[in-house]
């Protein structure tokens, strides 16, 4: 599905570009036409979007520096093989120097260096038309595609905010290290051009997530899943899913079929949710809101099915439970639904995760 993903990606990419803002021909006049060197950066910025080669700021100054470069020694210097060797070599110093290294930069002057002719008619609009705008194009699908895809780029740096507003690391990047020990870390291995900071600190969090995983005592989720389940339908209306929320002090219910398939699942927060955009559509308070949603009396009662989500994580009863730490430590996925061929058997809550850490932690103290 990765696979699938980047490649797709590239060809929207190339595609959008190409039809868009560049010409699949050779327009000497213009100078908006696709190159080779777009293509290397595509696999960059479509497959590897967490490289730090991928990032917008190496990919289009990168770029455009080499292109600069690749121009200028393809204006002074004849022989070219030595053109060549120089355009390239020191579009490598160049963009090393101002932290723009992007491996396509290196054939952008390249091909700069091999199209005296081109180059003696465009001079340095050719770093301008095709290089940097079509880069730059390149650098705003892929992050179009990437939030559409469920990815994240440009990668977020190690001081901007989560996702909820805050200065605060997600759960599994509070390390206890500093921007600083981590970029200290990449230097000293030397993995400060294949790694970001970010990165390093979801590695780190993960493997200690995996770690902690080993003392919890049970290692699958059917060690510790819920099995007695209570559970919904989808035609349940959502006064009786506030009601069953109210008694037994759930935070999520499964909705199901008449032959125990999984179809959904409904956590607290879709009811706040969908009473919020309620109020705010029709215009009143939260509460009237509230009540109207859960009114089994009103014209056409809402249904389990209106808001349960379909795309939550879910599991089999061998999963690890390193694998299912992640899904709830940093998300909004208060439990995982275990699934047998299709049908529910069983779901683990945080509370199931924190009581099978809390029992593994007593037995290693005794």
């Amino acid at each position: 599905m990765e696979a699938l993903r980047a490649g797709l990606g590239a060809f929207l990419g190339l595609c959008l570009t190409g039809y868009l803002v560049l010409s699949p021909g050779i327009d000497l006049e213009s100078g908006l036409y696709l190159v080779a060197p777009l293509g290397a950066s595509a696999v960059l910025l479509f497959a590897v979007p967490n490289s730090p080669l991928a990032q917008p700021w190496s990919a289009v100054i990168g770029n455009t520096l080499a292109a600069l470069i690749g121009v200028a020694i393809s204006l002074t210097v004849h022989e070219p093989t030595l053109r060549i060797a120089l355009a390239v070599g020191l579009a490598i110093a160049g963009t090393f120097m101002v932290r723009a290294v992007h491996p396509p930069a290196g054939a952008v002057a390249m091909t700069a260096a091999m199209s005296p002719d081109a180059i003696e008619h465009l001079g340095f609009w050719f770093a301008l038309a095709p290089i940097a705008t079509g880069t730059a194009s390149l650098v705003l699908i892929a992050t179009a595609y990437a939030r559409l895809t469920g990815r994240r780029y440009p990668f977020r740096q190690f001081e901007q905010q989560n996702r909820h507003g805050t200065s605060d690391r997600v759960a599994v990047e509070r390390l206890g290290l500093s921007e600083a020990e981590l970029s200290d870390i990449l230097q000293r291995y030397r993995q400060s051009f294949n790694l970001g900071v970010e990165d390093l600190a979801r590695l780190i969090g993960a493997a200690e997530l995996q770690a902690a995983a080993h003392h919890t005592g049970a290692s699958t989720a059917g060690a510790i899943m819920s099995t007695k389940l209570i559970t919904v339908k989808a035609e349940t209306d959502l006064g009786e899913v506030a009601d069953l929320f109210r008694r037994h002090r759930f935070t999520s219910l499964p909705v199901v079929d008449d032959e125990q398939r999984f179809l959904g699942i409904i956590f607290q927060m879709h009811l706040i949710t969908r009473a919020r955009d309620d109020a705010l559509r029709l215009d009143r308070g939260l509460m009237p809101a509230l009540r109207r949603l859960i009114d089994p009396e009103r014209d056409k009662p809402v249904r389990a099915i209106d808001i349960m989500s379909v795309t939550v994580p879910r599991a089999i009863a061998t999963t690890p439970l390193g694998a299912l730490l992640p899904l709830m430590g940093d998300t909004d996925v208060d439990a995982v639904p275990i699934l047998e061929y299709g049908k529910l058997i069983g779901i683990v809550t945080r509370t199931d995760l924190i009581a099978a850490m809390a029992r593994g932690l007593a037995r290693a103290e005794v």
